[in-house]
């Protein structure tokens, strides 16, 4: 989203030479596959441009759900139903190397209390400081 130069507000325009229509198709068991098929302005379709086939599926946190999307390299909906399990799998892959990762950055993370380190002689902590975590 862009931003305005002279508001704080988001740009809230949607460019009508970058129009899609979007048909979802779902086996009710994996996931999703979305064809997106590029549209003129008048809704007719756009010959010039890609159709793109995009995946959504969910991995279980222990905070519940959470959605997954990533793309398909395909030319047609057959093959991005044969492509689905192996672009799901390597957006699954990153999706929990990066939620490891900012587990490690948050449990790595260390706050010290106000008023510093020091304070006593031999550079103990003054009034039982405790080490926060945010």
């Amino acid at each position: 989203m862009a931003q305005r130069p002279d508001d704080k507000t988001p740009d809230l325009k949607i460019d009508p030479a970058t129009l899609y229509r979007e048909d979802v198709f779902t086996d009710r068991k994996i996931g999703v596959i979305r064809r997106l098929t590029p549209v003129k302005s008048d809704g007719s379709d756009d010959t010039d441009r890609t159709t793109l086939y995009a995946g959504e599926t969910q991995i279980l946190t222990s905070v519940g759900p959470l959605p997954v999307n990533f793309e398909i390299e395909a030319g047609s909906l057959g093959e991005a139903a044969t492509g689905y399990a192996d672009a799901a799998k390597a957006a699954v892959e990153r999706t929990v190397k990066d939620l490891q990762e900012l587990r490690r950055q948050a449990a790595s993370s260390i706050v010290v209390p106000q008023g510093g380190m020091g304070g006593l002689p031999g550079g103990g902590m003054p009034g039982g400081g405790k080490i926060q975590i945010p």
